[in-house]
């Protein structure tokens, strides 16, 4: 049995170009996926948040023209609602890395409002890949990645090949002109190599330790990749 970390947004609220809020929290199906996927392998979660608040679910992300109709709206609001993991998350600045066997960031905008500038988060995170350690990272998620730096001020990610919500994604969303910055962007400037696929289509890259996956459909695809690291 492993143990794998979730480091989620604690953040319902997205600040916009204008400063106006925009409600957003963790995209359900990146987390319940996921979870669903690690647990049935016999793996133990634990989630991680700034300052152990329970992480809030982006309400968009149970709708269910959002998550192909009622029936799987329910089922993943049932999971958000009901899964332990979720209700009781420890704080990122108390957490010892060396208890853990993989980390997972799943994405929503949340990310970008907190741990896109959260040192506790990004210290784990550089961590993480700087010994080898298997990281997932899905959609909005890389965001978090942005705050990995190390002590010399280039990102520990840098060179990495990896995917996000791209540009063209944010864009169809009706995003990306609100948005403060675009996380596509921000990655390549921060030495990323950022791949993108065809919108909303699964696409997953694994490149070392490092597995990501662009949208929401790439949940499972990185899922499945991430377990394989952990065989």
């Amino acid at each position: 049995m492993a143990k794998i970390l979730f480091v989620m947004t604690g953040a319902d609220q997205w600040t916009l170009a204008d400063g106006s809020g925009h409600r957003t929290g963790f995209w359900a199906e990146e987390a319940v996926v996921p979870l669903e996927a690690f647990k049935d392998a016999g793996h133990e979660v634990t989630v991680a948040t700034p300052g152990g608040v329970v992480p809030p679910v982006d309400p968009a992300s149970l709708a269910p023209e959002a998550v192909g109709g009622p029936e799987q709206a329910a089922r993943l609001r049932n999971v958000v609602d009901g899964a332990a993991e979720f209700a009781s998350p420890v704080a990122l600045g108390d957490v010892r890395l060396d208890e853990y066997d993989a980390v997972y960031v799943p994405g929503g905008h949340g990310p970008m409002e907190d741990l896109a500038v959260n040192a506790d988060s990004g210290r784990l995170l550089a961590r993480a890949v700087e010994g080898g350690m298997p990281v997932g990272v899905v959609c909005h998620g890389p965001a978090a990645l942005l705050a990995a730096v190390k002590e010399d001020g280039a990102n520990a990610y840098a060179g990495y090949r990896i995917t996000a919500f791209t540009n063209a994604e944010e864009r169809l969303a009706g995003n990306a002109e609100k948005a403060k910055w675009l996380l596509q962007d921000r990655l390549t400037e921060a030495g990323l190599k950022v791949e993108a696929g065809e919108p909303w289509a699964p696409h997953v890259e694994v490149d070392r330790n490092v597995v990501t996956g662009q949208n929401p459909a790439s949940s499972g695809p990185l899922a499945a990749e991430l377990l394989k690291k952990l065989a």
